[in-house]
């Protein structure tokens, strides 16, 4: 038996009212009575009711769906973002797509080319770590696609973007680790892609110049994958626990460097922080329960999807194209805990 969903001219028919009182009714109108509006309303909850969002999108030449393209939803950040995002788009009657890159540029253009296939009115992008050439992006953009730019973004892209201070929250994280008598500090970095990387970069040898420490290039490790092959991080970590003169800290730049840092010092038995001290970037639940319990620089996730979320709704539906766009930082938060205690 073939489902068929119910329709206005089910609830007319029922009621013994036009269609088109039905409708307006539905829409609030206020060409229709209280009364009125009142039996519809509780007749429509009643049977279950839902517009039928292809008639919607044929009447407003809108899908009243909006994409989302992340490395993947298993990041503990980008969940916590899509959370936001779906937060403003439920409310204002917009289904979500999600599309995962998995962090690869191929992926990451057939993604794309499947939301525009199926004519959303807009996209939330955070690019991959292999994306250096933004060119399916931007030929979407000048063809009319609204598209709003969040954490990793794209610089050169006219439109808006939602992106936290990566450079204080590196800049603090450092600090930390000097202030608690480390000097040898080692950076591990996303791809050198990525806008991300370069302003915790910045940040973290800020830090070390202005406390009279001088950046060696050495300590400086990136990994292509942002972390999420476990390999590319013990590579990392081999190399730069092999040089002469070893790091006594990490500061790591994000989430799944992070967690893999911990991961490989619990495998090699290399005690945190007696021999090499972590900190770094990640929205993970529950770090102040891991053994040591981990600090962190910590993203207001969810604030930036749901921020995003809103100016992209805001381009959607205003009646004129937008030329005027703005780019909001958010502030990170440290939280410092036992695996970068001070050194003994």
């Amino acid at each position: 038996m073939k489902f068929e969903a119910v329709t206005i001219k089910d609830i007319a028919k029922e009621l013994g009212l036009s269609t088109s009182t039905v409708s307006r009714a539905l829409r609030d109108s206020y060409e229709i009575s209280p009364e009125t509006k009142k039996i519809v309303l509780e007749y429509a909850k009643e049977i279950n009711y839902r517009p039928n969002p292809i008639a919607l999108s044929l009447k407003e030449k809108r899908s009243r769906s909006i994409g989302i393209v992340v490395s993947e939803i298993a990041n503990s950040f980008f969940s916590q973002a899509i959370n936001g995002i779906e937060s403003v788009a439920n409310t204002r009657g917009y289904n979500v797509i999600i599309t995962q890159s998995h962090e690869s540029y191929e992926k990451e253009v057939s993604s794309l080319q499947f939301l525009a296939s199926r004519s959303v009115d807009g996209c939330l992008i955070s690019v991959s770590t292999e994306t250096k050439d933004f060119t399916h992006i931007t030929h979407l953009h000048d063809r009319g696609m609204h598209m709003v730019c969040f954490d990793r973004v794209i610089e050169d892209l006219k439109t808006h973007k939602v992106i936290v201070d990566n450079f204080k929250g590196a800049y603090d994280a450092t600090v930390h680790l000097i202030n608690n008598g480390y000097t040898r500090i080692a950076h591990l970095g996303n791809s050198e892609y990525l806008s991300i990387t370069k302003e915790r970069q910045s940040g973290y040898k800020k830090a070390l110049e202005d406390h009279k420490i001088e950046y060696d290039e050495n300590l400086v490790q990136h990994c292509l994958h942002g972390g999420m092959i476990y390999e590319e991080v013990e590579n990392a970590l081999n190399k730069l626990l092999k040089l002469k003169n070893k790091p006594d800290a990490v500061f790591a730049a994000a989430d799944k460097l992070t967690t893999n840092c911990m991961r490989y010092c619990k495998i090699k038995k290399v005690p945190i922080p007696q021999k090499l001290a972590v900190i770094g970037f990640s929205n993970l639940d529950l770090t102040e329960l891991l053994s040591p319990s981990l600090s962190v620089v910590r993203q207001p996730a969810f604030e930036m999807g749901r921020i995003a979320a809103e100016l992209l709704i805001k381009m959607i539906e205003a009646k004129r194209a937008t030329t005027d766009f703005e780019t909001i930082i958010l502030q990170p938060d440290v939280f410092l805990r036992d695996s970068c205690a001070k050194k003994v």
